[in-house]
């Protein structure tokens, strides 16, 4: 592409040394790894007040950083939210507003069905400036050859391309979205241990293989997304756990932090945890047929309500960042490719977009993160402005919030705040003028009538709440 030809002499001379993880400027430029796990529920993670399951790796990772407790994916649903993190901007900028679907809308061709190839993606602003570059796991972004991890920025792909498949080795048939790559080289399905594991074991190899040079990596776990396939090894821990989906569950979301912990501990047996900036993350909200739960929050995955889009965002770096932050900073999952930049005190490419900001200053007071966050999928959008909170969905009556005061988003106040409703609805309407037409539908026909049902105030509980996906 013509914007990774765009060098000045000074750039390539430092991008060679990072290559050979040579210092520059009398500094160690620092490794970059995301982890992304998939449909967790909010409170279900020990850091966020989870009390049924053991997470202590990903709540050591909060202790020793930052945990942020405003923090939003970009969309509902996985593969929108991936577009937006992975690309640092608002995914309907082109055009990715939905799930990966066969629906594309008029003068869009099926096979063009993916993340736009003429944005670069966190890959792309990493290998730019010298990294070595990987991704592990759940891709979601298309699955043209076009859409291919090697194709977006990275190096190296070990993972599959579509939004699921088993942790199990697959007997028979494998789909052609669910075949597990080692690059472009399929990966023999009796090879498979548990993918949690094995996805890990993996990423422990690239810390290895690249642990004098400068790496970044986006392990996407597909933990804990259906099917819910807890490993043989649960032992008894939640044995008392009556019903038997939630308790595979936390079985596997365990499994999860396990391989986490193993991960942490491979980077401090190479010297490399200190200067490691790690940023964990869930995707989007609890799923409604995983048992995830999202505790307080209202909503499920899919929704606009908090328990759709809010997650959890942990920052660490031992070697620049404070201990044990807990900050009410509102950031999103699109900040994590900024972030990165800072980190690693990079140069953007030219004429790419971003909209996220930067973590490694947003953290420190409120007032740093952003003002403004909007949402859209189909008929449904939402716009957050500090303590606000609106919803609008077709001709369902408008939402509002306060969330200081109503996190559970109880009490309707657009009727009380009608000023208040105006300014964000033109907020929004400004926003929207900004972005793309969707490129293609949800793949749930009865999407419209689900966001209709699922945003009405007397839809309460999470049994009614699980019957609009």
């Amino acid at each position: 592409m013509i914007y990774r030809c765009a060098r000045y002499s000074l750039l390539a001379l430092v991008n060679i040394l990072f290559q050979f993880g040579i210092p520059v400027f009398g500094q160690q430029h620092p490794n970059v790894i995301v982890i992304l796990s998939d449909d967790g529920g909010y409170d279900d993670f020990g850091c966020y007040g989870g009390k049924e399951v053991h997470t202590p790796n990903i709540d050591a990772l909060a202790k020793n950083g930052i945990r942020f407790q405003s923090a939003y994916a970009s969309a509902s649903v996985c593969a929108p939210s991936r577009a937006g993190l992975l690309s640092g901007r608002y995914q309907q900028r082109f055009g990715f507003e939905h799930n990966i679907s066969k629906r594309p809308t008029a003068g869009v061709a099926p096979e063009n069905i993916g993340m736009d190839t003429q944005v670069a993606t966190i890959g792309d602003f990493m290998k730019y400036n010298g990294y070595k570059t990987v991704a592990i796991g759940k891709w979601h972004q298309g699955d043209g050859p076009q859409f291919n991890p090697l194709k977006r920025g990275f190096d190296h792909f070990y993972g599959f391309i579509g939004g699921d498949r088993p942790y199990f080795p697959i007997h028979g048939t494998v789909k052609p979205t669910q075949v597990l790559y080692n690059d472009r080289i399929a990966v023999p399905e009796d090879s498979i241990h548990y993918l949690t594991e094995t996805l890990t074991d993996k990423a422990i190899s690239y810390i290895q293989q690249y642990r004098s040079k400068p790496f970044f990596m986006y392990l996407a776990f597909n933990a804990v997304h259906t099917p819910v396939e807890a490993p043989l090894e649960t032992g008894d821990k939640y044995k008392h756990i009556a019903d038997p989906l939630r308790r595979a569950y936390l079985a596997m979301l365990d499994n999860m932090d396990e391989n986490i912990g193993r991960l942490v501990q491979q980077l401090k047996q190479e010297g490399l945890y200190d200067n490691t900036l790690i940023i964990f993350m869930n995707d989007n909200g609890a799923a409604t047929n995983n048992g995830a739960d999202n505790g307080q929050l209202r909503g499920l995955k899919g929704s606009k309500w908090e328990g759709g889009i809010r997650v959890p965002l942990i920052m660490q770096w031992p070697a620049k960042l404070p201990k044990g932050i807990i900050s009410d900073a509102m950031v999103s999952g699109m900040d994590i490719l900024p972030t990165s930049i800072d980190a690693i005190k990079g140069n953007k490419i030219p004429g790419q977009q971003i909209d996220g900001i930067s973590l490694l200053t947003s953290y420190t007071a409120e007032k740093n993160g952003h003002d403004y966050l909007f949402w859209r999928r189909g008929i449904a959008r939402a716009v957050r402005h500090k303590e606000w909170k609106l919803i609008a969905v077709k001709d369902n009556p408008i939402l509002l919030f306060n969330l200081k005061d109503d996190l559970r988003e109880q009490h309707n106040l657009a009727t009380k705040y009608p000023a208040r409703v105006k300014e964000m609805m033109l907020k929004l309407t400004a926003w929207e003028k900004d972005m793309e037409n969707p490129k293609w539908l949800s793949s749930v026909s009865d999407n419209d009538q689900n966001q209709l049902m699922k945003h009405r105030m007397d839809v309460v509980g999470r049994a009614a709440e699980r019957q609009y996906p």
